[in-house]
């Protein structure tokens, strides 16, 4: 009898033995450890909980050299994941209430850009005679021109008046505007002078066919001969006295006028 109980005894004991050593293989397999409990109080981390946002502790585990970062994180993910399921819900209906989209009213989606394009286009399209009214109503160019004669020589004289001739006939056949002084001082003045003019026929004649052209004596200079010949200078029609032939020239050219001396 004895002999029999300690056979028992035996296998009970092999028996215990091979389930144990099934467990564990099945744990270490599985990736489950066991942890002891924590013994030292310093061997402790703080960690934010999950169910409320004061501190508490974790335990760290030194004995079995696992990271408790990969435990945390894993918690971590699998809260926030539960988070935004119990959120999306409530999210999405107040995304459907505050701005229906085209999925939620089973209309086409629209292309902004093309609308906004569309937008432009019926603008440009509505602003279209308003700018074509404005492009007829811009005044044509315009050129102005100074001629200076202040030589007592027919030749300059005649030289200047070809000139003024050409460039006006130039711009009227561009159809723009031009306007051409020609400004007489000094032995110049002679040009102009009814009794001493050597091309005063001319002068009439352009006034009338060329209206572009005009013509000034300088006030100055008349002046001076006046008191040279103790008489009075007289000066033809087409022709306006100003007060000084110079500052003529220099006002036009500060207001952008073209100065040519031929």
């Amino acid at each position: 009898m004895g002999t029999f109980q300690h056979i028992a005894r035996a296998a009970t004991m092999g028996a215990v033995a091979v389930i144990a050593a099934t467990s564990l293989a099945a744990a270490a397999e599985g990736g489950r450890y066991w942890v002891p409990p924590v013994t030292n109080p310093a061997a402790t981390e703080w960690a934010p909980s999950r169910t409320n946002t004061e501190w508490a502790p974790s335990i760290t585990v030194p004995a079995t050299n696992q990271p408790r970062t990969l435990i945390r994180s894993a918690n971590t993910r699998q809260f926030a994941t539960n988070h935004v399921r119990k959120r999306s819900p409530l999210a999405a209906t107040a995304r459907l209430e505050a701005k229906p989209t085209a999925y939620a009213t089973n209309q086409p989606r629209l292309n902004t850009s093309a609308n906004k394009r569309g937008a432009d286009t019926h603008h440009m399209r509505k602003r279209s005679p308003a700018a074509v009214m404005a492009r007829s109503t811009v005044k044509p160019k315009e050129h102005r021109l100074i001629l200076q004669v202040n030589t007592n020589e027919p030749a300059a004289m005649n030289l200047a008046l070809n000139n003024a001739t050409n460039v006006t006939q130039h711009y009227k056949a561009l159809g723009e505007k031009v306007e051409i002084e020609v400004i007489t001082f000094g032995p110049g003045l002679h040009m102009v002078r009814d009794d001493t003019s050597p091309v005063k026929a001319r002068i009439e004649e352009m006034a009338l066919s060329t209206p572009e052209v005009s013509f000034k004596a300088c006030g100055n200079t008349q002046e001076k001969m006046h008191k040279a010949e103790n008489k009075d200078i007289p000066i033809i029609p087409q022709a306006k006295v100003v007060n000084s032939g110079v500052v003529r020239v220099m006002e036009l050219q500060e207001k952008g006028w073209a100065y040519v001396k031929p």
